[in-house]
Order: structure tokens, then sequence, then C-alpha cells
């Protein structure tokens, strides 16, 4: 067996193309081949197909793989049986080629059934088709103005029969030829939308026209959701005879003929006829047309007319009772009056339907804000004018238009902000409704309250032009749409009337607040526009910008306390020192307010503080002072933690009070008093998870309150008191409540107050008479003796 060594591999390798060989040659010439010429002939195709990834047939020889010269190992062998199986092989086997087959009805059946999730959008791809239609005229009316000389008007006219289940739409365009119904709606798949587009882009002294909506080649297929028969009667002006072509929803076929009865000969253009099955025929009523129509094709750029029954008043006469018309003779010589009433007479003629234009189109400096408020009122039916709205085009890389608003108020209530689905921005592809349904494509949920339009020529489809697919050129258009959002926020909030934001705020503000929890990116535009109470403007909610313009020189944080109102707020002991230094400090009073603004972390370099958490640093720190403190009170502060327990991780000597005898802190990174009352509310009553969230907590007194120096001297006497321990206990207890936290045991506490209350009031305003049947008497002889004791007073020289 021949090997090869590692070396002559690579050496090999490195050879590329070039040809050598090692030794003398040998010509063997045998009219069959030795057992050794097959060996080494099968080693040969086994090196070549190591090579080739296993791409060598056994049969092949190196001959015919043009490698005689072996350069494996430098020889080279020529052999007669070689050369037999290079010439007996001719041509390669002829390849043949097929195309895919399909079963149209199954493909029917799929188009019709599976792409469109809402049977309504039938008259939306029609009347698109049919402003196609009309386009394709206008545009080559302009090098050839014979083709609209038939018929002036371009329009589309939609007669619905109720009674009968039929819809006629009937459009004044280009219409088709016989051969051009074979290739259009014979040919699943085949846009004659696409193919017109395609031509005049590739004539480049034409140009493009970009109000062509139709892409796919299947919208017409759409009819059959609700149809069981279709007609399509047309007439081009290339042609003088008018063709019909008819289908049936569940057939794979269709028929061709030519119009002959004068009574149904268009001038130009395409009627088409739908004949409803039986449980679809709703959407023949007059009504529901005119509504699809609005909702959907509004903004068509052609006029589209509905067939609808009107009415107008008149007065008619009303004939007299011939009891009453009985009048004497004297009443017969003079003229009566003729009775009459009112009475609404009904008809039926063509309304327009689609009166609403699409400003979006027009120049933003030629629109007055009488028609964007009048626009913002049909389009969404409100009935107020909006705070604010902006009209933008986006160019380049997207290109788009679009009109947002913000809304005067909250039209699913100010706490709702859980409803992501919202039907408040309505994309249109070339002026046709494609959905208002959106999962945060375009904005994200703390924004789904922005409504407003967004029209674009290209977006990212499915073919049924319902569903907007995931692409970057999404991600980049709901970019700036937020950004311009914001802008917009932006402006109210500068406004000179200041109520406008105050209105904003109040509908919208916690929109803005779950924004600093879930938009990371966005929170340098956030930020500017959140209000929060302070300690210094109780009323009035005032920005960020604000509290940073009026910080003190010394002051590098921003403070904030949070609570669940502005009384329990200004009233909690963590704020006495900061307020006798003037230290500005927010009012965070909404559930979602804290975790805002741990979301956020600082604004313009500066930090936000919670003041109920350890380690509060306001700058003064006096390190003799505090020294002596600990010296103090250090031994008693041990003292108290003992008593206290697991209660408290701590006991420290406090720089944040003033009045306050002590305060119960939380941990820097566990939860503030307010937030574990939050958390608790949403448990639903089951608490046990909440014991692994709690934050730890501190026990801070302050060194200059008579209490805690009472408390100290207990200690310096007697460790052991009871009534010390009662006192630690309620001092805890009070601390625990002033500081937002809820007590364990409640009615544990209220005891302790009633027993504090009866030492201290016993025998402040009650006479000793009063006081005396309050004493415990442990038995009657006890009374006796008490009775016994009491001395009758006596008179002596007048005195007693």
């Amino acid at each position: 067996m021949l090997r090869l060594s590692k070396r002559s591999v690579s050496t090999l390798l490195r050879s590329g193309d070039r040809s050598f060989r090692v030794g003398a040659a040998t010509s063997i010439s045998r009219s069959s081949p030795s057992t050794t010429d097959v060996k080494r002939g099968d080693i040969e195709s086994r090196w070549y197909s190591s090579l080739t990834n296993g791409n060598c047939r056994k049969s092949e020889s190196l001959a015919h793989l043009n490698m005689k010269t072996n350069r494996f190992t430098g020889n080279r062998y020529e052999s007669t049986a070689a050369a037999s199986d290079s010439s007996s092989q001719g041509p390669p086997p002829p390849v043949e080629k097929y195309e895919y087959q399909a079963e149209v009805s199954r493909l029917m059946d799929l188009i019709v059934n599976s792409l469109y999730s809402n049977k309504e959008v039938f008259l939306r791809e029609l009347i698109s088709n049919a402003s196609d239609a009309l386009d394709k005229l206008r545009y080559l009316s302009v090098t050839n103005p014979d083709l609209s000389k038939d018929v002036a008007d371009l329009d589309i006219r939609i007669y619905a029969d109720k009674e009968n289940g039929v819809i006629t739409l009937t459009d004044s365009g280009i219409g088709m030829t016989r051969e051009e119904l074979v290739d259009c709606l014979g040919t699943i798949a085949q846009s004659g939308t696409a193919k017109f587009f395609k031509a005049i882009k590739d004539n480049k002294d034409a140009g493009g026209d970009n109000n062509l909506i139709g892409q796919f080649g299947v919208g017409f297929y759409s009819a059959f959701l609700v149809a069981e028969r279709v007609t399509v009667s047309t007439k081009s002006p290339k042609s003088d005879k008018q063709y019909v072509w008819e289908s049936e929803a569940d057939s794979s076929s269709y028929t061709i003929k030519e119009e002959t009865d004068p009574q149904l000969l268009i001038p130009r253009g395409t009627r088409i006829t739908l004949h409803l099955k039986p449980e679809e025929k709703g959407y023949a009523d007059p009504e529901r047309v005119q509504k699809l129509v609005k909702n959907y094709s509004q903004f068509v750029s052609f006029p589209i007319y509905t067939w609808q029954e009107k009415g107008y008043t008149k007065e008619v006469e009303v004939e007299d009772d011939t009891a009453e018309s009985k009048k004497d003779d004297q009443d017969d010589q003079t003229e009566t009056k003729k009775k009459t009433k009112k009475v609404v007479e009904r008809y039926w003629d063509w309304e327009l339907t689609n009166e609403t234009q699409p400003i979006w189109l027009r120049n933003s400096k030629e629109v007055t804000t009488e028609e964007y408020n009048e626009f913002y009122r049909k389009t969404f039916n409100e009935y107020l004018d909006p705070l604010a709205s902006s009209h933008f085009t986006t160019e380049g890389e997207v290109e788009f238009r679009s009109i947002l608003y913000v809304p005067p108020i909250s039209p699913t209530g100010k706490d709702d902000l859980v409803n992501q689905k919202t039907k408040n921005i309505r994309l249109y592809v070339k002026r046709v409704f494609i959905s208002d349904d959106f999962d945060g494509e375009l904005f994200p949920r703390y924004l789904s309250f922005i409504k407003g339009v967004v029209d674009s020529h290209d977006l990212p489809l499915n073919v049924s032009r319902e569903i907007l697919q995931e692409s970057r050129i999404v991600r980049i258009m709901k970019k700036r749409l937020v950004k311009k959002a914001f802008d917009m926020i932006l402006g109210i909030s500068l406004s000179e009337n200041r109520e406008d934001y105050e209105k904003f705020w109040d509908n919208f503000g916690k929109h803005l607040k779950l924004g600093c929890i879930e938009d990371r990116e966005n929170h340098k535009r956030i930020a500017p526009l959140l209000r929060f109470f302070s300690s210094q403007s109780e009323n009035d909610m005032i920005s960020l910008d604000e509290y940073v313009e009026n910080m003190k020189a010394e002051q590098k944080a921003i403070y904030y306390i949070a609570s669940d109102s502005i009384t329990s707020a200004k009233n909690a002991p963590f704020l006495e020192k900061l307020l006798e230094k003037e230290l500005e400090v927010l009012y965070l009073v909404e559930p979602i307010d804290e975790v805002a603004i741990q979301s956020l972390k600082s604004y313009k370099d500066k930090d936000f503080i919670d003041i109920s958490k350890e380690d509060l640093d306001l700058g003064d720190k006096n390190e003799e002072k505090e020294a002596a403190a600990k010296k103090e009170f250090g031994q008693t502060c041990d003292w108290i933690k003992k008593r206290l327990g697991d209660k408290v991780a701590s006991v420290q000597i406090s720089s944040r009070l003033s009045s306050s005898p002590c305060v119960l802190v939380s941990g820097k990174f566990g939860w503030s008093a307010n937030m574990e009352r939050l958390m608790k509310q949403q448990s639903s009553g089951d608490t046990t998870s909440l014991e692994f969230m709690k934050g730890r907590r501190v026990f801070e007194i302050n060194p200059d309150h008579s209490i805690i120096k009472n408390i100290n001297a207990a200690y310096k006497s007697n460790p052991n008191d009871e009534d010390a321990m009662k006192a630690i206990d309620l001092m805890y207890d009070a601390a625990l409540v002033s500081s937002g936290f809820t007590p364990e045991n409640p009615a544990e506490l209220g005891g302790k107050i009633y027993e504090m209350m009866g030492v201290a009031l016993s025998g402040k305003w009650s006479s000793p008479e009063e006081v005396q049947p309050q004493q415990h008497v442990p038995n009657s002889h006890n009374a006796e003796l008490l009775e016994a004791e009491v001395v009758e007073p006596v008179e002596v020289d007048g005195k007693k």
C-alpha cells in the first residue's frame, strides 16, 4: 500500500499548477493491465477524490480528469485500459428542464382564503385597481389625447343592490383588450400595474408615476372572498370591441366573450359585477359600502361615488275630516285655508364619498391650523381640537409623509397604561388605508396616545397589504416618528400658555413616566418633560430644569422622597434637616414615580438621591461632633440593637433629624417604605415572596433629643429596667409608622400607646376622690384598714 508523507502533501499543495516529475518515466505497454496497475488506479482515484471532497466517480479514469502526470509519486503511467475507458466515453447526458405545475383551484383557494384575514378588504383592492386604471389613462393621455375623448370624467362608481346581493363597481379608466384580459386576469400573480410601472421606468424620457398602487397581482382575486361569481366587462380605447370575463369561486377556469347587448355597452373603462355568496349579502348594503369606502379608500386621488338613498322635505296638502268640514251657510261664504304637513320625499342618487382631501400631501406652509384641526376631527371622529400637531416629510433612506396629533384628553382613561394596541395611527400606502392595528411597530407603548396618519410609497408589506413586516426600514421610520412626537410635546411644554401642558400632563404624564422605565434610549428626551411637586412648590408642579436652576451652590444631587400623598411626604421626619438647610426635595406621590426616577438615575450629571435611604450625605459632616456623639451614645446604640433584635440591621446616630427622636430608614439597595407598601398591594394577599425582597432597616436616633438623652441615662443607670425596654419598643413602633412602614401588629401597637397614655394621664385632671375607686383593692380587710386610717380634722383656736 502506498503512503504519502505530510511533507510530500505540503509540497504538492504549494506547487499549484506547476507540473514536475521525479525519477525516470517508465512506459508499460500491455494488452491487459496487471493487478498492480489496477491497485494503483484505485489509489490514484481515491487520492483525487480526497482533494475534490469525494466528487470523483470510480468509473472515471485519471486520463479523463487530465491527470496523466502523477503528482503524488512523481511517476507517469500510461495504460491502454485507461485510454480505452477515455475513448469509450461519449458526450454528457442531456439536462432536462421542467416547469413548476400548480393545481389552479387549490392555488386560488390559498390566495382567496389565506392571504386576507379580513373579508371587507375586497372593496379596497378593487378600488385600488380602478384607481390604477384611471392613473394609467391619465398618464397615457398626455401623449395620446384621443384615449380620453369618449369619456371626460375620471371617476369610480359603486352600485349596491341589497335585495339581489350584487355589487357593481365601474371606472372610466384605461380598460383592457382581449389579450390583456387573458394576461392580467387569466394569469395569477401577474400584475398589470407592475408591468406598466416597469415599462415607464425603462423609458427614461417618460419618467415614473409613483401613484400606482398595485404590486402583487392578486388583489383582484380578493373579490372571491365574498362573491360566488365575478363578471368583468371592459372596453379599451385600443379596441373597438367590449369583452366580458367571467369566473366562479370554485372553478379553475374562466370564460371570455364579446359583449353584444347594446344596453350593457360602456364607452370606456371596466365594470366589475360581484354576485355575492348568500352568507355575504350584507356587504351589498349601500350604507356599509359607503362606510368601507370611507375607511379604506377615503384618500384615493379620484372621486368615488356610491349609490345612496337621499331625501328632501316638502309640504303636502292634508284632506279635512268630513265631520269637521261641515259649516254653516255663513261659513261657506268665507274662504278657508288649506291644511298642509311636512313629509320626506325619498329618492336614489350618486353621492361623493371621499370628500376629505389628504392634506399631508400638501406643503405644510399652505395648510392652516383650522384645516389641521378639521382633518383631525373628521379622521378620528373627535369633537375637540388637538393640543398640537406636526406635519412633516421625511426623505432620504426612508421616504414618508405624516401628520401627528396630541389629543386633548385620554380616550381610554388616565390610568390605562397597558393598552398597547390602539387604533390611533392610520397607515396608508399611496393614499390607500392599510391598517390601524399595531402592536408597537410604529410607536412604543408609552406613546400610544399619539394620533396621526403615515403615508409611504415603499413600505415592506405582505401580499395582503395588511401586515407591516419587521425590517430595517420600519425601525428607522419608528425612530423618526418618535423623535417628531417628542418635539411636538416639547413645543407644548415651552408654550406661553402654561395651562396647555398642565392639561397634557394631567392626561398623559403617566405615559411619559412609563417611558422612563421602558425606553432608555430616549431618557434625554423624556426627562425635560417630567413634572413633580416639591417642598418649595406644593401647589404647582416643576420641571427638572427648574429644580436644577434652584439648587444651592454646594448641592450636588437631586433629592426626592416617595410617598402616597403630598401631606405625608412633607411631614415625614426625613425632611427635617433638608428643610432647615432650604434644600428642595421632590415629592413622588404617584405609584410609578419612584421606579421612573430610579430608571433615570441622573439628570444633567446630578444623581437622584432618596432621602429615606441610609448613608444620606448633605455635605455638612462634622467629624469631631460625630466622634463625640458616637463615644457618648455608642453603647446605647448597641443596647437598643440588642433589644430590637432582627427587626433592624443596625442602630446608628442620625444626621438628618432635628425635631424627631428617631427614624427608620431603608437600606441603600433595598425597597423604600413606599415601594414596600406598593408591593404588598400588588401581592394579592400573599406576602411570603416579599420577605426576600425587603431591604435592611436601619434605626437612626437623634442624640440632641430629650427622649434619646433619657434612654441613654436609663442604659447607664439600669440597662435591665422594664420601663426603659418598653420605651425602646414604643419608640421603634412610632418610628415605624412615621417613616411610612406598616406595623405588623397594629393591635399590639395600640395597646402600648394606651398603656403609656394611662400612665401619663393618671390623676392629671381628676381629683383624688375620683381616682380612688379606680385603685386596685386586693381584699376587704385592706379596705377596712384604709377606712380606719381616715382622721377627721379638728378645730383648735379657730384653726384646723
